[in-house]
C-alpha cells in the first residue's frame, strides 16, 4: 500500500526537495501550501521528474486556525489515514507581522500553526498506527527545527508581539518551540506514532527571500542545496530503518547540539499546555484516555 504523506510548504526550496524524495519513494505526496500557483508548478516539476507520481494539492495557511481546520476537513474527505506529517513550512518576515488570531507571525505560523495541525491530524495518524493491531503500525511526525534554536529563548510574553521586533530572536524562538514540541510529543504519543525533529543544514532556500540582498550575498557561499535535506526528511518519514525511533534531532551537518532549554521537560510541558489553550485543542493525554476508554 502506498504511504500517504502531508508536507507543509512543499512548493519550493527544502519542501520541494522533500516532496521529490517522497515521490521517488512511491508515496502519495500531499502538498499543503499557502501559494497555490507555486503549488501547481511544484506538482508539474515532481511529475516531470517522477512520471506517474501521486501528488495532491491542498490550500493551507498556518497563520490562520480557521484555514488549518478547513484543510484538515478537506484532507479527511479524501483520506481515512495518514502515514506521515512533515511540518516543514516557515516564514522569516523582516518586519513584525501577525497571524489571524493575533500572534506574532513567526511564533504563530512557524510554531503554533504546526502544533494545531499536528493535533488535528492525529486521529488519521492513529489509523495508520493501529494497522495490524493497536500500536502495531507506523505513523510518523517530522518537525523542521534549526540550529538557531540554540540561541532561542522561550518567552511566552512575546507570543503576541515583540517590542522592539528583532527577526533573529523571533525566528530562534519559533525553532526552539518546534524542537521542544517534537520532544514533548515523543513522550506523549501512543505506541505506533513517533516524533522526530531535524535541522536541514545551511540550505539556499526561499526562506531567506526577505533578507536584504547584501546579507544573502554574504551567506550564499556557505549554503548548500536542498537535496540532502530532502533525503533526510524522506528517510525520517518513510524509511523502514527508522520505524519506532522517536525523540531524535537530526542534521546533515555538524554540530548537532541541542540546547539545555530545549531539553528541559518542565519547560516543554509548560509550553505544551499553554499552546493547547492558545490553539483551543485538547491535550494529548486526554485524547489518549478517551481512546482507551472507548
Amino acid at each position: 500500500m502506498s504511504k500517504t504523506v502531508v508536507i507543509t510548504g512543499g512548493n519550493s526550496g527544502i519542501g520541494l526537495a522533500i516532496a521529490h524524495d517522497l515521490a521517488e519513494r512511491g508515496a502519495t505526496v500531499c502538498l499543503a501550501c499557502r501559494n497555490q500557483d507555486k503549488a501547481v508548478q511544484a506538482r508539474k516539476a515532481i511529475m516531470t521528474r517522477t512520471p506517474g507520481a501521486k501528488v495532491e494539492l491542498y490550500d493551507l495557511d498556518l497563520a490562520s486556525f480557521d484555514k488549518i481546520h478547513r484543510f484538515v476537513a478537506q484532507f479527511a474527505q479524501r483520506h481515512d489515514r495518514l502515514d506521515a506529517l512533515i511540518n516543514n513550512a516557515g516564514a522569516v518576515p523582516m518586519r513584525q507581522q501577525f497571524t489571524a488570531e493575533g500572534f506574532e507571525l513567526q511564533f504563530g505560523g512557524n510554531y503554533l500553526g504546526p502544533f494545531l495541525l499536528t493535533h488535528l491530524l492525529l486521529p488519521l495518524m492513529q489509523v495508520a498506527a493501529d494497522e495490524g493491531g493497536v500500536g502495531r503500525g507506523d505513523a510518523r511526525i517530522v518537525n523542521m527545527s534549526s540550529i538557531a534554536h540554540n540561541i532561542g529563548r522561550m518567552d511566552l510574553d512575546t507570543a503576541k508581539g515583540r517590542r522592539p521586533y528583532r527577526v533573529l530572536p523571533a525566528y530562534a524562538q519559533s525553532k526552539l518551540g518546534n524542537l521542544m514540541f517534537s520532544m514533548a510529543m515523543a513522550r506523549k504519543l501512543p505506541k505506533g506514532i513517533v516524533s522526530q525533529a531535524m535541522h536541514p543544514g545551511g540550505v539556499a532556500s526561499p526562506l531567506y527571500r526577505d533578507l536584504p540582498g547584501w546579507q544573502y550575498a554574504v551567506m550564499k557561499p556557505f549554503l548548500i542545496g536542498p537535496e540532502r535535506a530532502g533525503q533526510l526528511a524522506g528517510e525520517l518519514a518513510l524509511d523502514r530503518t527508522r520505524q519506532g525511533d522517536t525523540g531524535g534531532y537530526f542534521s546533515i551537518q555538524h554540530p548537532r547540539i541541542i540546547s539545555s532549554t530545549a531539553r528541559d521537560e518542565a519547560l516543554q510541558e509548560a509550553l505544551y499546555q499553554q499552546s493547547c489553550i492558545w490553539a483551543y485543542t485538547q491535550p494529548l493525554a486526554a485524547r489518549v484516555a478517551q481512546r482507551m476508554a472507548a
